[in-house]
């Protein structure tokens, strides 16, 4: 690899850099929704990965488990929301190419 080769490379990665750490930032303003027990519990996830809110439906309001069982659903289903924008948007960023974990923060 010649100098100027090398010089390119580092360039490409430089940028590559600076648009994952944007992306990044823009996740954080970004949100998905999922709910479960047909909208009785919502929640609300940063495309960081963030839970922003929880919302319970009065009507299950007394039963406990159903409360529980509802959340960590509802919980789940939008951190799995979120893992899937942030891919997204980071995919649009690298072409495709997975990073390796830990590289430019991710």
């Amino acid at each position: 690899m010649t100098v100027p080769d090398l010089k390119g490379l580092i360039e490409t990665a430089q940028r590559l850099q600076a648009e994952v750490v944007r992306v990044r930032e823009e996740l954080g303003s970004k949100t998905v929704q999922a709910e479960t027990g047909g909208g009785l519990v919502q929640c609300v996830a940063s495309g960081r990965g963030d839970i922003v809110s929880i919302t319970i439906d009065p009507a299950v309001v007394g039963d406990k488990r159903m409360i529980e069982d509802l959340v960590v659903g509802a919980v789940n289903l939008a951190l799995e929301r979120a893992r899937e924008l942030a891919q997204n948007e980071l995919g649009r960023v690298t072409g495709g190419l997975p990073l390796p974990p830990g590289m430019f923060g991710a």
